[in-house]
């Protein structure tokens, strides 16, 4: 039996996910709004800020240009410590003394450049690590990341939250923000040495792959061309809404921020318990077909969010929660899979980044294009339409209507489309 060289890899590679993901939960959702407070930005502004990770997504167009560009390992180390040293600086802002204006800036500034750089370097390290997984065992190998994560991600959360709730309690919140850029810091340390220690899979095919005949190869395919169209679409629903739960909850909802990080856990246990069931189940019959399942969540998800307000929000936004971490189970790792699925080895990389890319513009505009709406009904006093609602309820109908689009969608035209890999199961 020849010796699995990579097996070390691949481990590290699970642990490499959960540093990043934990110095992303100090980046985005209900920290970021916590900061973004702190320091002045409106809940609208915050909304798009939220959204600034998709819009980074986008900038993901750019790795193509790095398919031919070896050793990965080298580069996606470097540019891992510099958005990781952006997230850091973030914490920094609020002891800045200059203009709110100027903090806004810097801050807008940090948060952008650090999910550009994020993204760049995001499919290139994707396909790095996934060539050291059969195409078999994809599902159940995100499944295992994914639930390292997420355990670790609500453990991690919620001390967190708590430290920053007994911070606030004492008055000094700076006090709490110094923590947290601290420990954003030790975290990009500790996940440097993890890519550091990894092994990159040589290149068996030696002839370099023309990234423009492989670009124009799939954005002239139309079969993988709809399989990216249901991922637009895919972000475009999220993107209506999902940015605006932070503040919902901080704000109108009058969640502390240990609960918060309550809800946020609740939503990653769910997200660790369905992860290798969902992977299990696409490994077998396809990830279009999870996906469906997923996509009948998410529609509850929005469906409840309507309903929520100050008086049920305690138990309707906890059952939003855990709906949501049981369909990001599931959507997480299709994301990845489903490109991989319709398209040749050589192509992966490529049609991965523009899968993001597109997706992750179509995100950020959507939430730009929502904003307004959000800002209207919040400044005429929660009134639309003469019918007294929250905003975060209005756009969770948008998300919902999107939604049954989706799922149409993948039923009547993706589903239909024979995998690249083998036959439809």
């Amino acid at each position: 039996m020849e010796k699995d060289i990579y097996k070390t890899s691949r481990f590290l590679y699970i642990l490499e996910a959960a540093f990043s993901w934990f110095v992303l939960l100090l980046a985005r959702d209900a920290f970021l709004a916590k900061l973004a407070g702190a320091i002045g930005i409106s809940d609208s502004l915050t909304g798009l800020l939220t959204a600034f990770v998709s819009l980074g997504c986008g900038f993901q167009f750019i790795a193509i240009f790095l398919v031919n560009k070896r050793p990965v390992k080298r580069y996606v180390t470097v540019l891992h410590g510099m958005n990781e040293l952006c997230f850091a600086l973030l914490y920094c802002v609020p002891f800045i003394k200059i203009s709110q204006t100027g903090k806004t800036l810097l801050f807008v500034l940090f948060l952008l450049g650090g999910y550009v750089v994020y993204n760049i370097l995001s499919s290139p390290k994707i396909n790095w690590y996934m060539a050291l997984v059969e195409d078999k065992n994809r599902g159940r190998f995100t499944a295992y990341k994914e639930i390292v994560s997420l355990i670790g991600g609500f453990l991690f959360t919620f001390i967190m939250g708590v430290v920053i709730d007994k911070f606030e309690a004492a008055g000094n919140v700076n006090g709490a923000f110094a923590v947290c850029g601290f420990t954003v810091f030790s975290l990009m340390v500790v996940h440097s040495v993890t890519l550091l220690c990894s092994k990159e899979k040589p290149v068996e095919n030696k002839m370099e792959v023309s990234v423009k005949q492989a670009f124009v190869e799939i954005i002239g395919d139309k079969n993988v061309f709809k399989v990216i169209l249901l991922l637009v679409i895919g972000n475009i629903t999220l993107y209506a809404s999902t940015p605006f739960t932070s503040t919902y909850q901080i704000k109108e909802l009058g969640w502390s921020m240990s609960l918060v990080s309550i809800g946020a856990a609740l939503s990653a246990v769910s997200q660790a318990v369905f992860s290798f069931p969902l992977g299990k189940f696409a490994d077998k019959h396809s990830f279009a077909k999870m996906l469906n399942i997923c996509y009948a969540i998410s529609a509850l998800e929005f469906m409840l969010s309507m309903f929520t307000v100050p008086s049920n929000g305690k138990v309707l936004m906890m059952i939003v929660l855990i709906l949501r971490g049981i369909k990001t189970a599931g959507i997480s790792s299709a994301t990845i899979n489903i490109v991989y699925d319709y398209v040749s080895t050589e192509k992966r990389m490529v049609a991965l980044a523009l899968a993001n890319a597109l997706s992750g513009f179509a995100g950020f505009f959507t939430t730009l294009a929502v904003s307004p709406l959000v800002s209207y009904i919040q400044n005429n006093g929660n009134v639309f339409l003469g019918i007294q609602v929250y905003a975060q309820q209005v756009v969770a109908v948008i998300s919902l209507v999107l939604n049954i689009l989706l799922i149409v969608y993948l039923n009547v035209v993706v589903k239909r489309i024979k995998r690249k890999n083998n036959e439809e199961k």
